[in-house]
């Protein structure tokens, strides 16, 4: 598996991490006795890096991680981030307030049992809040030992730009895949201007980027790919076809086509790391394989041909799915 840094200063994990909202009922039910095989697997496939989020199950996912790590006798062997600022409130979606950040990262920190989280993120932007203040109240948890970097999900480059002038960032998470190349346009590259992480959440497209798409018959039992345009008629169609054509380009290589989705989203800079998640133990290899495969300038270009820039149908977010994300470009 293949190594990076997790920030600047900051750890080196696997270059491909586990993205634990699979640990949830987000997209199907899930089985926390399965979620612990995962957990176990990770560290046999030399996965290293825990991505979760207070928000995953309202403190499920951040439970199970807990329950895992108690059940070792408290023994922590991977590097842990987790996220804040989603709430439950249904007028106030997002809250930076410092004492509802504080108030959640204790819940945090209990729940997975560890004296202080590696990585905590920024969930979601409250506007009611500069990101100057949200970052100074971020930087006195690092100060007070809780936490020991900060991160931000899915915010734009002018906002990182100006959260990074307040304090370190370490990273960004972004969703980044060959189905979404937003980023291209400047996210990376401020990224590796300041020296951050660019964090790649559903690497894979959602499945789209697998041997096993989701068809839409499966997608009516997910309610968030039920409402996802580009798991809706026609484009789930469109994309179907698309989808063909990579998993048939991914076995003439010799691979399946989640390593190859992984190996691309890899290729792509020395400060990316990937955060697949799935529930599944024979998918989770297959993922990890794409941190062991190194790709020439060739196979990119064969990549590009079957999959080139734009060919995803549909738009990445509903336009309620779009409340919170910054967009940029």
């Amino acid at each position: 598996m293949k190594q990076r840094k997790l920030g600047q200063n900051g750890p080196t994990v696997s270059a491909i991490g586990y993205g634990a909202m699979s640990f949830t009922d987000f997209y199907g039910p899930a089985d926390d006795a399965e979620s612990a095989r995962v957990l176990d697997t990770c560290l046999e496939l030399g996965i290293t890096h825990l991505d979760t989020s207070n928000a995953y199950g309202m403190g499920r996912s951040e439970t199970v991680i807990g329950d895992w790590l108690r059940a070792r006798g408290g023994e922590t062997p991977f590097t842990i981030a987790t996220k804040v600022g989603i709430t439950r409130d249904p007028e106030h979606r997002f809250n930076n307030a410092p004492e509802h950040l504080t108030q959640e990262l204790d819940d945090s920190l209990k729940r997975l049992g560890v004296e202080a989280i590696d990585l905590y993120y920024l969930h979601r932007r409250d506007l009611r809040h500069e990101i100057e203040e949200v970052t100074e109240t971020m930087a006195g948890f690092v100060k007070a030992g809780k936490i020991k970097a900060i991160g931000y999900s899915e915010i734009a480059p002018s906002s990182l730009r100006r959260a990074h002038a307040v304090h370190a960032i370490a990273a960004v998470q972004s969703e980044y895949s060959l189905s979404t190349r937003s980023p291209e346009l400047g996210l990376i590259q401020t990224c590796a201007d300041i020296g951050a992480s660019l964090v790649a959440f559903s690497p894979v497209g959602r499945s789209l980027l697998t041997d096993r798409p989701h068809s839409l018959a499966a997608v009516q039992d997910m309610p968030f790919l039920k409402g996802n345009p580009r798991f809706m008629e026609p484009h789930l169609s469109a994309n179907h076809s698309y989808n063909a054509n990579f998993c048939a380009l991914a076995a003439d290589m010799g691979m399946s086509a989640a390593t190859l989705a992984l190996a691309w989203v890899l290729h792509q800079g020395p400060e990316v790391i990937a955060i697949p998640g799935t529930r599944s133990i024979a998918h989770l290899k297959e993922l990890a394989a794409g941190g062991e495969m190194d790709l020439s300038q060739e196979d990119i270009a064969r990549i590009e041909v079957v999959l080139p820039v734009g060919w995803a149908h549909g738009d990445r977010y509903s336009a309620a799915q779009w409340v919170g994300p910054e967009r940029y470009c």
